[in-house]
């Protein structure tokens, strides 16, 4: 018995040690994670297949999601940095008025492609100049715009952390050079 137990413990140290190695060789170190909010309007607008399809036709995986139905307290939290702005109790009420999807995606330059990918925030102007963007397709305005993405890395931390928590032994933070 004890002789099994060790080679078990020698396959599970060997198969780490693989899959680490798989997981470097295959560039992932390159790759950036960024959080993505389908609001409430693309969900209740029936535009999760295609938003979710997008996504993937543009080379992003989609690590982890979730649907949630926000409360206030949750959204003013999120949105915390936004709470001296007129929008804000309208915001709240916006994103709570029904179920989001909360995903984190990833790739290579994942937060840049992801903004670019949704567009303009103000969805009528994203109509004009961006006609192949996501907020083209299902957003109505500045404020229903249909998605939320993270506008920088730290911000993209903070916000995976926020709604993953689970994910907080995972995330290794950077350090400034000295």
């Amino acid at each position: 018995m004890r002789l099994l137990l060790v080679g078990l413990n020698r396959m599970l140290l060997l198969f780490a040690l693989v899959s680490t190695f798989w997981s470097l060789s295959n560039g992932n170190e390159n790759k950036e994670k960024t959080l993505a909010i389908i609001k409430p309007d693309g969900l209740l607008g029936n535009y999760t297949d295609d938003i979710k399809k997008t996504i993937l036709e543009s080379g992003f995986c989609i690590l982890k999601e979730k649907r949630v139905q926000l409360d206030e307290d949750t959204v003013a939290r999120f949105y915390a940095e936004h709470s001296s702005k007129n929008f804000f109790v309208s915001l709240i009420k916006y994103m709570t008025s029904g179920p989001v999807l909360v995903m984190i995606l990833e790739k290579e330059n994942a937060i840049a492609d992801w903004r670019a990918l949704m567009g303009p925030t103000d969805a009528r102007k994203a109509k004009i100049t961006h006609p192949h963007s996501i907020r083209a397709m299902c957003g109505l305005d500045i404020e229903r715009n249909c998605v939320h993405g993270s506008d920088s890395l730290k911000s993209a931390q903070r916000e995976i952390l926020f709604f993953f928590r689970e994910l907080s032994a995972d995330v290794v933070t950077e350090h400034d050079e000295l």
